[in-house]
């Protein structure tokens, strides 16, 4: 594949779709957060392009801003019971990382990918 092809597929698009950042078209995860040895499409080994925790921090520091902002609001606003913002906010926490750590570490691959942050070999 040439650079030229892989400059077509959008990192963002290949973020948010959970793809290869190479084609587009081959599945990034074999499950939830478990990253495919290899995209089936194009053979791009994606077990080497590495998120690391990065997308963990962003993804922590990003919904503890927002819940730290919606709590703050609704204490102002109606002064709950403490086991209510419990009740509120911890399954808010919960569903808020499972959806926002899977396409944070794909952006995170794609990016990796895109920039070339590590030779693993790869010449497309």
């Amino acid at each position: 594949m040439t650079e030229a092809a892989s400059e077509r597929v959008s990192w963002i698009r290949a973020g948010l779709g959970c793809r290869c950042p190479r084609c587009g078209r081959g599945r990034l995860y074999e499950g939830f957060l478990q990253v495919a040895e290899a995209c089936r499409a194009c053979g791009l080994r994606l077990k080497d392009h590495d998120s690391a925790d990065g997308p963990a921090v962003f993804v922590v520091l990003i919904l503890g801003f927002i819940v730290v902002a919606l709590a703050l609001a609704v204490e102002l606003a109606y002064e709950p019971a403490m086991w209510l913002h419990l009740v509120l906010w911890v399954p808010f926490i919960i569903v808020g990382t499972a959806l926002m750590l899977r396409p944070a570490k794909a952006i995170f691959i794609a990016l990796h990918y895109r920039h070339k942050a590590h030779d693993h070999g790869d010449t497309g």
